[in-house]
């Protein structure tokens, strides 16, 4: 059993850590994007599957530190099956979660992250991912960095 809630949540970062989720190339996938953390040291590639405006598919591969693989890893299984403007809507309690510690809506496990807003050279783990969503959804070329976090 775990201590507390705290546990449990670092429980969860870790298991995405060390077994992550959907890491893999995905050659014939609708778009993607690369994105990087140059004060950690994070790299990714991310690639997604659209049918229309849905996220069928995503995938992964890169290295980093375990809150940026944990949050890549999360991130793939959240947002398959959701739709654009879904996946942009989570971007943003994302994001608001990470930098305030503010859970608004139903995020799901992705709460896990919560507390990353207390440790700020985190933050920038843990939104790698997403800003690379972002980047693949919108068609952008260029990788992202999370400089600007």
């Amino acid at each position: 059993m775990f201590d507390d809630v705290n546990d449990l949540y670092q429980q969860v970062i870790l298991d995405h850590c060390k077994q992550p989720r959907n890491f893999h190339e995905m050659p014939q996938c609708s778009c993607s994007a690369q994105g990087r953390n140059p004060i950690c040291g994070d790299q990714l590639k991310l690639f997604l599957t659209l049918d229309g405006d849905v996220i069928k598919d995503a995938s992964f591969t890169g290295s980093g530190c375990c809150i940026s693989k944990a949050s890549a890893s999360l991130l793939t299984e959240n947002v398959k099956g959701k739709t654009k403007a879904d996946a942009e809507k989570t971007f943003e309690q994302v994001r608001e979660m990470v930098t305030t510690g503010k859970v608004n809506g139903d995020v799901g496990k992705l709460a896990v992250f919560a507390g990353v807003h207390k440790y700020p050279a985190r933050v920038k783990c843990a939104i790698l991912a997403w800003h690379a969503l972002m980047s693949a959804l919108k068609g952008e070329q260029q990788p992202v960095s999370t400089e600007s976090e």
